[in-house]
Parts: C-alpha cells; structure tokens; sequence
C-alpha cells in the first residue's frame, strides 16, 4: 500500500504555510502507482519559481498533454519513462524508477499502470505507464480513457508482436492517434530497411484494425531508450548535442492535442485508481472532466445503476495532490484536463463519479474485455495447515480477495460454497501474481487449476482462442509444432526471422486451455532460446479435448519427513519434486512417474536398523536435484483432481482427496 502519506501533512493544517511549501515524506515507498516518492518536495529545477504563477497555468486545458506509453512486453515502455523524467529534470532514484511495486523488480515487468507528470517548454505532460503482458490489460483499458495521444513503442528488431496488436485495439477503440516510437535501432541488426518494414508492418496493422484516415497519418520518431535519445530521422548515433529526447517531448507536444475540457462547468471526475493509506483513508486518481476542484470543497460520488444513477456517498475534498516525476506534491487546485489525486472520500471507488453536490450524471465508466480464466481459493486444510501462515480463515481470504476485486478491475470474485472463492482473472501470471502477494502478505491457501470460462451461444459451445508468436530456433520447430498440436493450436504462418538467420517465427491459434501450463515447457523444449507471445483473440467454437499433455505424479502415502533413502528408490520412477528433510502428508505430489498413470509412494520409509556394523555397511546415498516447481509452474502443472498448497514459506501439490480409498471412488465418476 502506499504507506501513511506523512503525519506531518496533518501538522501542516495547523500551521499557516501557504500552498508553495512542500512537505518531507519517507513512508510512500511501496505504491501500486507512485513509485518511489521519497518524498513530498519540489519535483524540478524547472517549477514555477513562485506559488502565485501556479493556479493560473495549472488550470489552463491548452498547455495540458495527456499521453499513455503502450506496447508489447520488454520493448521499453518503463525505460524510456526514465528517460524522459530525467530529460525533464526529475530525480530518478534507480533504474525503471516507474517500476514501484517489488514484483515489478523482482520480475522485470510492469504490473500496474502509473501516472506522472513532467514539464516541458511551459506544458505540463501527464505520462501513464502500462503493462505491456495481456494478462494486465485491464490496467491500459481503464487508464486509456484519461488520455487524448499514446505512444506505441515497438521494437525495431522485433516488429509488431501479439501484445502490440492488444493494445493498439484499446488506443484505436478510444480514438487515439499514436506516435510511433521505433525503439532500440541502436541494434547491430537494426537498419534502415528494417524500420521501413516495421513501420510498413505497423500501417497494415492499423489498416486491418480499422483505423481512420487521421490515426494512420502517424508520426514515426527512431530512439534507442537505453542509450536516452530519440530522432525525428533514421540514425544510429546521433550528434552529442541531440542526445536526449527533446525531438520526442516536442513531438508530443505538436501532435498530441489538449483536452477539450470547460474550467466553467461543474465539476466531474471519473476515478480510474485507487489506493488505500492509513491516515487518509481512499486516494482517488482520475482525470478531470470538467470544472475546478479545490481544497475543501463538497463533493459527492455517484455511480450508473439499472434504476438510474445513485448517490453513494458525499463529503468534502481533504487533500489534492498531484505526481510531479517521482515525488507527490500538494495542490489546492486542479481544473478539467488534468490528472490528480484527492482524498477525503471513503466509499467510492473505480469506475465511480466524483461531482459538485448540485451535479446527479454520471459520467460513462470504462468497457472491460470479460475474464478468461478462473480459479478457486479456498482454506488450507491440508494437514500441515497453520505451521506459517498469519491469515488462515476463509473470512480474512475472502476479504482480502474483495479488497483487490475493488482495486483492480479486471477481477472478479465471487463468493462460493465452505469458505472458498472463485476467482476470475485474464490469464495465470495475472492470478499467479495475486497468490505471490497473499503469501508475501502471511496468507494461508489452497488454489484449484485453472478453469477456463466458457460460453453457450445459440447452443454452441465457444471457449477463447488466443493469437500466439513463437520465435525458435530451426532445430526446434518440429517439437514445437508436435507439442502445440496436441494442444489444439492451428498454424496461421511462418517463415524465417527478418535479420536472425536460423531462426524461424511461427504464428498459431491455440485454445487457452490448451497454453495453461506451457510457457514452462516451452522453455525446456526450446532449451531456454526461445521466445513465446500470446494475446487473447476472440471466443470461437470448442476444438475439442487436448491430447496427452500431462503424464500422471507420485503420490505419498506416508506421514512425516522424507528421507533420502527412500528417495534412492523412487529416483527410477519419474522425477522427483521434493528434498530430503522435507515434511509430507497422504496425498502429497512428490514426484512426477514416468508413465501415465499415477502411483501412490512412501517417501518417509527408514533404512531398517540390523546388528552388523561394517563400514563398508551403510552406501552412499547421490540423488538427482529435484525439480522444485515456482508458483507460476505449480498452476499450469496441476490437474483437475489436484490443489496447490500455498504458505509463505511452501509451495506444494496435493491430491484434492487426501484418502487413497476416496481418489479411487471418484477416479470412477464419469468426468465433465
């Protein structure tokens, strides 16, 4: 959470400092959408020098630029925000400073969209950063709405790939004209006649996705974010004194228009994020719509029912802030255009209005594509439950669910039978990242596999099909293919890899079901050098059952420590995912059996003690290093019959039916 936005803030409402002082504040650390804020202090060395000059231009719509920066994953969207709050005189405490939360570090990838703001030749530009994994498209969709431009950055070398086409949809559906950023020409393989392939590409793109006359006259600038430069020209290094990003920043500004706002109609916001923070309870982030809001002022929140729009709650606007490059900076003002935070509200949340008293519309919330994929949460009841976990009734996980449900809205939670929960999502890293937070956060739990949602149309059964970009090497492309086959994929093209000689890029259509579980074995098939990019395309008729993806596991059938004696024998069987000294239950997965059927073990069984000593008596026992499976493989590892075991400290798979006598009943049962 964003941590108490500083006690000093209430101290400072007694004091009579006008609104040009700024505040120290070290708690704000860890933020879903301020990154870093070291402190509530003046961003730049360009700021208006005086307080007075302030109101006047912040609330003027003309010198506002609302711009979003999307593409596809690691093409360089967090980087090149680095570089252009450092062009504009931020302090960037670290690398991919926008990069807040510590599974975004951790990980290398961006999870939750974020807003700052820069200063620019007397213009204020409000940045947001998203996602570029499909699996957090519900962080663009919600944040493209406060935006008029978007940057659409791609790859030079690369080209246009799944997660390009996903967000330029949502750019285009909003009426968006992008800037085209061709990044990373700075590459060996990069060239002149690449970029005009790319760009080539990318207006084919736009055409087929229905863009207007206007959207495809886009603007096309050549950058290398890494190295902090980007040209209106094809260049590979450019002069010292064109070094930076100024030929961006004023791209930004010609082409990107204001918004089309009124400062003299009433007020209205629609909120687009949410936070929570000890002291000040919900803050509040979205784009003004129209009118002023100022410190102290009577507001309401407002929402669209079936029955008309209704009034959730009313009060009054405590505190406006607003991200200045990496720190948050008190405002007693803000006019329509403009992104700001404010707190003082207790019920509304995303999708809600915010309006003067004497205002009863609401304004149009956000289109959210529906959830794919769904899993259940429910109580550890294994019988090592409760050894270290915090949280471990079925309340405080539906709570915690409910409180991200809230936060985040491309999940859905709803409530189900014995204290369980099922959970809707867009894809398994998307969940996966929620179960690594409920651990982090001292939570117990047990997770079912992920189901896919399907639907019924006119009788017919529809499940949702994904657009999938492989880059493999050649050797590999008949395993690939062999492999995707058994899980339903339909080759839609393929050929060689522009620049990359030896390397070949297939593109499929594969049944989401069927990648559950495969980036994993993706990785070990193509021995970790190839790439695999995947986008949800549309819902389409059911391809039938997978084929055989999956061979069966190695069941404890002992309670206790395992021990390496044991293991020795059961090495042959198959591969083993546990170590000596490990704790196990009945029905407990050790292991994976080499054939398809599964087979109940005993890891604990003890070398039986005999009354001969010899020194040569006792072997020596070498075992092979387990696999030890992540929490992302553990959920496209496990079967329909099977949960995972989630505690802070353990990641295990067991059977559903811990009794051997109850599995072999309901092995019986006609499947669904």
């Amino acid at each position: 959470m964003a941590g108490p936005l500083l006690r000093s803030l209430f101290s400072s409402a007694r004091k009579s400092v006008s609104s040009s002082s700024f505040y120290r504040c070290n708690h704000c650390q860890s933020s879903p959408f301020f990154p870093r804020a070291t402190g509530i202090t003046r961003a730049f060395s360009s700021a208006p020098a005086t307080a007075a000059a302030a109101p006047s231009s912040s609330l003027d719509p003309s010198r506002l630029r609302n711009v979003a920066v999307i593409a596809h994953v690691d093409h360089g969207k967090t980087t090149l925000m680095d570089r252009l709050l450092r062009q504009c005189g931020a302090d960037i405490p670290h690398e991919r400073a926008m990069d807040s939360i510590s599974l975004e570090r951790e990980r290398g990838i961006t999870i939750a969209s974020k807003v700052t703001s820069i200063s620019w030749k007397e213009n204020e530009l409000n940045m947001v950063d998203t996602p570029g994994h499909a699996d957090f498209g519900g962080e663009v969709e919600r944040v493209v709405g406060m935006v008029e431009g978007a940057i659409l950055v791609v790859d030079a070398g690369e080209g246009p790939l799944a997660q390009t086409k996903f967000v330029l949809v949502k750019a285009l559906k909003y009426g968006l004209r992008p800037i085209l950023l061709l990044n990373k020409v700075d590459r060996p393989a990069v060239s002149e006649e690449r970029c005009n392939e790319v760009e080539s590409l990318v207006f084919d793109l736009f055409a087929n996705l229905g863009a207007t006359e206007e959207q495809l006259d886009f603007p096309v600038l050549y950058a290398s974010a890494k190295e902090g430069w980007a040209s209106s020209t094809f260049t590979k290094d450019p002069p010292a004194n064109s070094k930076n990003m100024s030929q961006l920043l004023d791209a930004i500004i010609t082409h990107v228009p204001p918004p089309k706002a009124s400062l003299d109609a009433p007020f209205q916001m629609l909120v687009s994020m949410m936070e929570k923070d000890f002291y000040l309870g919900r803050i509040l982030t979205g784009r003004v719509a129209s009118g002023v809001i100022h410190v102290g002022d009577r507001v309401h929140g407002l929402r669209s029912a079936e029955s008309g729009v209704v009034k959730i709650e009313e009060g009054k606007v405590l505190k406006l802030m607003k991200k200045k490059g990496t720190n948050m900076v008190l405002i007693d003002s803000a006019g329509a255009g403009d992104i700001v935070s404010m707190a003082g509200m207790t019920s509304p949340s995303i999708g809600h209005t915010i309006a003067n008293v004497e205002v009863m519309n609401a304004l149009p919330t956000v289109e959210l594509d529906p959830p794919t994929i769904s899993m259940t949460f429910g109580v550890n009841d294994s019988p090592l439950a409760g050894r270290d976990g915090s949280h471990l009734t079925g309340g405080k996980i539906g709570d915690r669910l409910m409180a991200e449900a809230e936060t985040n809205l491309a999940i859905n939670v709803i409530p189900g039978l014995s204290e369980s929960y099922e959970v809707q999502g867009r894809g398994e890293l998307q969940l996966g990242i929620l179960i690594e937070n409920m651990r982090r956060e001292g939570f117990e739990l047990s997770v079912s596999p992920p189901k896919v949602m399907y639907k019924t149309v006119k009788g017919e059964k529809l499940e949702p099909i994904e657009e999938v970009i492989i880059e493999i090497n050649e050797e590999h492309v008949g395993l690939i293919m062999e492999a995707l086959s058994h899980r339903r994929a339909e080759v839609v093209d393929m050929g060689p890899v522009p620049g990359n000689i030896g390397r070949t890029r297939l593109s499929l259509t594969c049944p989401s079901r069927g990648l559950v579980g495969y980036r994993s074995v993706f990785s070990s098939d193509t021995r970790g050098t190839g790439f695999m990019h995947r986008a949800f395309l549309t819902y389409a008729k059911h391809r039938g059952q997978l084929g055989n993806v999956r061979k069966g596991v190695l069941v404890s059938m002992g309670y206790g420590t395992i021990t390496a004696h044991a293991l020795m024998s059961l090495e042959a069987r198959g591969t083993l995912f546990v170590t000596p000294g490990m704790e196990t239950y009945d029905g407990m997965i050790v292991g994976e059996h080499s054939r398809d059927s599964d087979l109940d073990v005993n890891p604990v069984r003890t070398k039986e003690l005999t009354n001969v000593r010899a020194a040569s008596k006792d072997e020596n026992v070498r075992l092979t290093p387990p696999r030890l499976l992540t929490l992302e493989e553990a959920i496209g590892y496990v079967a329909s019959d099977e949960l995972i075991e989630v505690t802070p400290k353990a990641i295990r798979l067991r059977k559903r039916y811990l009794d051997v006598n109850k599995r072999k009943a309901m092995s019986k049962r006609p499947k669904e």
